[in-house]
């Protein structure tokens, strides 16, 4: 029995969800009765002493709601997880990420706001993942209120959020001002973006750091809004939003607010070539809109010189973003690209890492930018506008000479793994000129397998451009020494590389080349280096065809065949079977394959001989009906009377397959 109180947000947690009044209704409108016990386990749950009780229950919100009904839903449920807020953390997560899924079972949306109440001190509460799962439902809801609610009930909220007294309320407000700003009316606009103005310039470090994540996004925001209009003298960016940006990126804001500066300036660039690209523009916007990229640009520039090297690893991770963001908007890449050069070089390894990485994008940039300076020149200062101009890609590729000399390892394999891939932007005569000879360096990098490994790996690119004959006389030494490496892992991973490589080397060179090295990979000591040189004699098949398989491949697989190690025998078996799924036409796989898969099944050591039992399941079908009756069959009744259990089970399993 419910006990009835005054006020109805606080209803006695003894006598609420009483799960004996809980409504038994018809089978169409509720739950199984499966589903009915389980909500009623939940709700003895919920009111329990037992943690990880309480959080299961609360994980089964849904069903809780779907068996209560619609009003008693609203009338108890909600308010007893409201005076629940105090309950462990663990269990406050729940609830708060279940809250958004109980939409539908509260009566329609004319109901959708008696979420809000619990869910506004779940985003009150101290611990981050609890406020992060309710935010989620807050977002959810925020969506689904109707009109009259979202202006009346979540506006209200938002705003005693961002007002609240301990900061973690406010925290909360940054993003739920910031998600469905769109919604806002335009005087409720006015007011929110003056919250979020002074959460950015809040006393708490906490919260500027979380509203300098989401300057971006309500930048975004105003610019779907107001259009061209936001950069005008009255516009919200100018007014506003260009004040906080300066002032979350000064220095005198902590490294975790300063970190925010580069993907800020990707959405302050997107929002104005934007207001660029509009039709109808108003060329008093347009320029006032230029008069803040001339303040934008600036601050992400500092960034390169920041005193933290966190701040400008971020920048780096974030600078193709910021290029590609700006690329339309004239003259901010004679600065920008500078700038990059600049990480490029940084003292710190990890920011050259992660600058090096971004090579290839932004050396996508279709602008002009002046040329470097000539060793020697005079002109290294102020007078980069009167040099010679140059596409962005050309300008970089002087840079990665001096890459491939980094100390660190990090660095150059960085650039191995993308230095190949700006070959498409410079041409084939600027990529002989500058790109291949960095990229022979690399191969050549006697200290590091994992970068001549990069280069091998990434080579599709330059192969596209210029050919691999200018690479092959660096290329084939360093595939051998990789094949021969110490660590196993390496050896493996320039095998997979091996049927790419096959397409851009061509049968011939790969013939004389590397053929032997991938049977040689069939005796390897370790298994998996064993079992992957199989499949590359597999693909190798495909690639180059029948023919060449004949003549390359089984002659020496014939040898491996007969090799006293048994190990080595079971790795030719293993490649027979797997070429022979392959080859084409199928006959072939009947003339010159099966015959030394059948050879095979009188070896002395029982487990070849079960192996070929099982090889002959996959091969029959290929084989066909004829090879089946006259050649396989026979081999595997004889193999069926094996001394060995395994091999007549296998074998007998095969000829089953075949009935």
């Amino acid at each position: 029995m419910v006990v009835e109180s005054s006020n109805p947000m606080e209803i006695d947690k003894d006598t609420s969800l009483n799960t004996k009044d809980v409504p038994m209704t018809s089978a169409e409108e509720t739950p199984t009765l499966s589903e009915e016990e389980e909500a009623r386990q939940a709700i003895d749950k919920l009111r329990g002493e037992d943690l990880s009780a309480r959080i299961e229950a609360a994980h089964q919100l849904e069903s809780v709601a779907r068996t209560l009904g619609e009003e008693r839903t609203r009338e108890e449920l909600l308010p007893f997880l409201t005076d629940g807020v105090d309950d462990e953390e663990d269990v406050l997560a729940a609830i708060a990420m279940s809250l958004g899924k109980l939409i539908p079972y509260v009566g329609g949306s004319q109901y959708i706001h008696t979420l809000l109440p619990p869910l506004e001190l779940l985003l009150a509460v101290e611990e981050n993942y609890v406020r992060e799962n309710a935010q989620k439902s807050a977002e959810q809801i925020a969506n689904a209120l109707p009109g009259e609610n979202f202006h009346k009930e979540y506006a209200a909220m938002v705003t005693r959020l961002a007002t609240k007294e301990w900061f973690t309320a406010r925290v909360s407000a940054c993003a739920l001002i910031s998600i469905p700003f769109n919604r806002f009316i335009p005087s409720e606009q006015e007011i929110q973006c003056q919250h979020f103005a002074n959460l950015c310039r809040d006393d708490v470090p906490m919260v500027r750091r979380v509203a300098a994540h989401y300057l971006g996004q309500m930048v975004t925001n105003i610019v779907d809004v107001q259009a061209e209009h936001c950069v005008g003298p009255d516009g919200m960016l100018t007014t506003t939003f260009m004040s906080l940006f300066e002032e979350l990126a000064s220095n005198e804001q902590p490294d975790s607010v300063r970190l925010h500066t580069a993907q800020n300036c990707v959405a302050f660039g997107k929002g104005m070539s934007k207001v660029h690209a509009l039709k109808g523009r108003d060329n008093l916007n347009v320029a006032a809109a230029d008069v803040l990229i001339k303040r934008i640009v600036p601050l992400v520039v500092a960034t390169i010189d920041d005193r933290s090297w966190r701040v400008r690893w971020t920048a780096a991770s974030k600078f193709a973003e910021v290029v590609a963001a700006f690329e339309k908007l004239p003259g901010t890449m004679d600065t920008l690209i500078p700038a990059y050069e600049k990480l490029l070089q940084d003292p710190e390894a990890e920011v050259r890492t992660s600058a090096t990485l971004n090579l290839a994008e932004i050396a996508k940039c279709k602008c002009t930018v002046p040329s470097p300076a000539s060793r020697g020149s005079s002109d290294k200062g102020g007078n980069e506008s009167q040099r010679p101009r140059t596409t962005v890609a050309k300008r970089l590729v002087k840079k990665v000479t001096a890459l491939t000399e980094d100390d660190s390892e990090n660095v150059r394999a960085s650039l191995a793994m993308v230095a190949s891939e700006l070959a498409p932007h410079l041409g084939k005569e600027a990529t002989i000129t500058d790109l291949v000879p960095p990229v022979l360096l690399l191969l050549r990098d006697t200290a590091s397998s994992e970068v001549r490994l990069n280069v091998i790996s990434s080579l599709g690119a330059l192969n596209e451009v210029i050919g691999v004959d200018l690479l092959s006389q660096s290329l084939l030494p360093a595939i051998k020494d990789l094949a021969e490496d110490g660590k196993w892992r390496i050896r493996l991973a320039i095998m997979q590389h091996i049927p790419h490589l096959a397409k851009h080397l061509g049968k011939d060179f790969f013939s004389n080349e590397l053929t032997a090295l991938c049977i040689g990979w069939l005796g390897d000591d370790i298994s998996s280096i064993r079992e992957a040189g199989a499949h590359n004699l597999k693909e190798l098949t495909q690639i180059f065809g029948a023919e060449w398989a004949i003549e390359s491949l089984l002659p020496p697989l014939d040898k491996v065949r007969r090799h006293q190690s048994y190990l080595r025998r079971l790795t030719a078996a293993h490649a027979f079977t797997l070429m022979a799924t392959v080859i084409e036409p199928p006959e072939i796989a009947t003339t010159e394959i099966l015959p030394m898969i059948l050879l095979m099944a009188t070896d002395n050591v029982a487990n070849i001989r079960f192996n070929v039992a099982k090889g002959l399941k996959t091969v029959a079908p290929v084989c066909g009906n004829a090879a089946i009756d006259s050649q396989i069959r026979p081999v595997l009744s004889l193999l069926a009377e094996d001394p060995d259990r395994d091999v007549r089970y296998f074998a007998n399993k095969t000829l089953e397959s075949l009935e």
